[in-house]
């Protein structure tokens, strides 16, 4: 499985084509259209989120509710374009910096300075409304099909908040999958802990009203991974190496770890090693959790769980220093619609990446021509390693 997205953020629209999702899975547009809708709730976001009602267009790979096993084209059309059509239309126009709204001004934080020197853009709008989170919209869509993929073979993953501004949610270990989705879906900032909830959102409200902008962590919950799933064999199969990677592709994240991850440092190897145990109806299992579901680059069958570390977002009300690359005098940066804090959002946009890695992973493992096929192998491997 891969995908491509394209698309500007005032663009026409976002395009998402999906390769090697197998044949015959049931997939329906609301299947999509629930993840992008969550993308787009969360305290804190901008007016961007009013204006927009990311809703998916199937145009290719499914016929009646299944997939046909040809490449799968979503498009999430841009409502906001029609305001934009002078300035990211795609026909040529007269060279007037005034209706092309030409950025000479690189944000700090931004893509903006690195894009236009990589490729020669002397209107820096050229990079930043590729380089924009907009895009991230896209991959939600391409998350949203991998996690229909997963659910149907019994894996079920939930991205949710664990800390913004330094507010920390508590964990709650404790906590069943159907509990994590249902608390984080109903709280404001997507945090299981109800009693930092109006911290978290007082942080958000404060910082918008100070011009400033705050980050946080995101955790992604997995339940259903088989073990073995990845390879200690070489290290860009190590599959613990990929969600990594995919978690800090996201726009504005900064790091990733597993399990309890840097911790790991401050602890002796008692504290941090999971111990062995079986019984006959879960066969191998781990009576602690703390390398979060991967030994050795492989899944160990206990619940994944990753975090993300997403930094403030880079545009701001009260703007930084930066310079003008047309007279390389001193200026306060451009400000772009913005929000004060996305980790929310971010937070499902994780789990999406996450989701899109495991499902990839899964079918480079078994034979994933048709869907049956693959939900029968891995059946069939589950009760293999069961009774191994």
């Amino acid at each position: 499985m891969r995908y491509l997205t394209s698309g500007e953020s005032h663009g026409k629209q976002l395009t998402t084509i999906i390769e090697g999702v197998p044949a015959r899975m049931p997939l329906l547009k609301e299947d999509i259209d629930e993840s992008l809708l969550r993308r787009q709730k969360g305290h804190g976001r901008g007016r961007r989120m009013q204006i927009e009602k990311d809703l998916v267009d199937i145009v290719s790979g499914v016929r009646h509710g299944y997939t046909l096993g040809s490449p799968i084209s979503l498009v999430v059309r841009n409502d906001d374009f029609k305001h934009w059509l002078k300035i990211m239309g795609e026909e040529p126009i007269e060279d007037d910096a005034k209706i092309r709204r030409v950025v000479s001004r690189p944000r700090p934080g931004h893509a903006d300075l690195n894009g236009a020197l990589k490729y020669g853009h002397r209107d820096m709008r050229n990079v930043l409304e590729r380089s924009s989170a907009r895009e991230t919209t896209a991959r939600v869509a391409a998350g949203a099909v991998a996690k229909t993929l997963l659910k149907h073979l019994g894996i079920e993953i939930v991205g949710y908040v664990k800390e913004i501004a330094g507010i920390k949610a508590k964990d709650n270990v404790e906590l069943t999958m159907d509990e994590r989705k249902e608390i984080s879906e109903a709280s404001p900032v997507r945090t299981l802990d109800k009693t930092v909830e109006q911290q978290m959102m007082d942080a958000i409200d404060q910082a918008k009203k100070d011009g400033d902008s705050i980050g946080g962590i995101a955790e992604v919950y997995v339940e259903g991974m088989p073990a073995g799933i990845g390879s200690y064999v070489h290290y860009d199969r190590k599959l613990d190496s990929k969600l990594v990677g995919s978690v800090v592709s996201i726009n504005a994240f900064k790091g990733a770890e597993i399990g309890i991850g840097f911790d790991a440092a401050r602890k002796n190897g008692s504290e941090v090693h999971d111990e062995i145990a079986w019984d006959e109806e879960r066969g191998y299992y781990r009576k602690t959790n703390r390398l979060g579901g991967f030994e050795g680059g492989m899944t160990t069958g206990m619940p994944i769980v990753i975090k993300g570390v997403m930094k403030p977002i880079p545009t701001l009300y009260k703007p930084l220093q930066s310079v003008d690359i047309d007279t390389k005098e001193p200026f306060n940066a451009s400000i772009e619609r913005s929000d004060s804090c996305a980790v929310p959002a971010a937070a499902v946009v994780m789990e999406h990446v996450v989701a899109f890695e495991l499902a990839k992973a899964i079918t480079e493992h078994f034979t994933s021509d048709s869907f049956p096929q693959l939900k029968k192998a891995l059946d069939e491997y589950r009760e293999e390693i069961r009774c191994f």
